[in-house]
């Protein structure tokens, strides 16, 4: 009989960083990417899978404002206008894919009550999970438009959003509110999504070194006038607002403390064990049914949505960079994206209807 007692667990420094966090906190995404800046893929699934565990909500009002010039930006920028306008269906192209995709959705029929489909699906129901999936597609484009215009299209913080319910969906056990459940679960994929197109823009990196700047004012500072400066007289120096100044202060003390932990975490293997706790997650299922689908699709349009969910174990692309390793326009990417997943919708649809 193997005992516990023989088994020692070391905490993470995201994990002891974590411990002054209670759950449904709200946690600064900028300070997320400041922290974690530098580290590997797989150290940033698992703080953000802390997060989901303990209900920490990201604030991505805290990320910069990452709009440019490129056809891309303008393309946020006019979402971001339609969406506050209320005029997003009407003033999109007919053949816009968002505009294809926002009214298959308005035409999907009612399914019944959310809490008792939600209660089936917990029970096992195939069916109920899919009816219960088109139900909250309407609720996951109207938090995905509460953050239209921050740097992540608004089909892509859909689709994103979508595998979120799915994973929420697969993980429902049946106790208290499915609606609040999915809510916090679609948001968290929509913020998640928003974040990480924020470190690939080079949030993190920009912020560590913003600190930098903040550190070392301070120190000439001290040396100019023989006394500790005021965070205005550093902000002042370093022509940005008190409230930045603070921010920079603030997220300097949570980055020092976290990086103090770092050097004593040493690296294991993952064993057999590790591999088969991940298998038993619900996101793991929810990709592995995504893979099976895959099949049915041809083998440019397979490789489009590996790419843009990034199915292969990478990082999900944007249209962009999608398109740069399949020799597509951004546009082409949208677009034939779309209609895989229409017609991924479609077999998923005619499978249900035979059950």
């Amino acid at each position: 009989m193997i005992m516990q007692d023989a088994f020692t667990f070391e905490e993470s420094a995201w994990e002891r960083t974590l411990q002054a966090l209670k759950e449904g906190d709200t946690l600064s995404a900028a300070e997320f990417l400041a922290v974690l800046e530098g580290e590997s893929e797989e150290a940033l699934e698992e703080a953000f899978a802390e997060l989901n565990e303990k209900r920490i909500i990201l604030d991505t009002r805290s990320l910069p404002d990452l709009s440019g010039k490129s056809e891309a930006a303008l393309r946020l920028r006019r979402e971001k206008e339609l969406v506050k306008e209320g005029r997003l269906l009407q003033d999109l192209e007919e053949s816009d894919p968002l505009k294809l995709y926002l009214q298959e959705i308005a035409q999907t029929p009612a399914a019944g009550e959310v809490e008792v489909l939600a209660k089936q699906a917990a029970a096992g129901s195939e069916s109920a999970r899919s009816m219960l999936m088109n139900a909250s597609l309407s609720r996951v484009v109207e938090l995905a438009q509460e953050l239209a215009g921050r740097g992540v299209l608004l089909m892509d913080l859909i689709q994103e959003a979508s595998l979120g319910l799915w994973e929420c969906i697969l993980s429902w056990q049946g106790q208290g509110s499915f609606e609040d459940y999915r809510d916090f679960y679609i948001g968290q994929s929509l913020r998640k999504t928003v974040t990480l197109q924020a470190r690939q823009a080079g949030v993190g990196q920009h912020l560590r070194q913003a600190m930098e700047d903040y550190r070392a004012m301070d120190e000439a500072l001290l040396v100019e006038l023989g006394r500790n400066a005021t965070p205005e007289e550093i902000a002042d120096r370093l022509h940005i607002t008190a409230e930045e100044g603070a921010a920079l202060a603030g997220m300097m003390e949570v980055v020092a403390a976290y990086d103090r932990t770092r050097p004593q975490e040493e690296e294991r293997p993952a064993s057999r064990e590790d591999d088969m706790a991940v298998e038993d997650t619900a996101y793991f299922q929810a990709r592995q049914r995504i893979a099976e689908l895959l099949t049915l699709l041809s083998p440019q349009e397979a490789k489009l949505l590996s790419l843009r969910f990034g199915l292969e174990g990478g990082m999900p692309l944007d249209p962009v960079k999608a398109g740069n390793a399949l020799g597509l326009t951004p546009e082409e990417v949208v677009a034939m994206e779309a209609a895989a997943l229409n017609k991924l919708r479609n077999q998923e649809k005619g499978s249900n209807d035979y059950e």
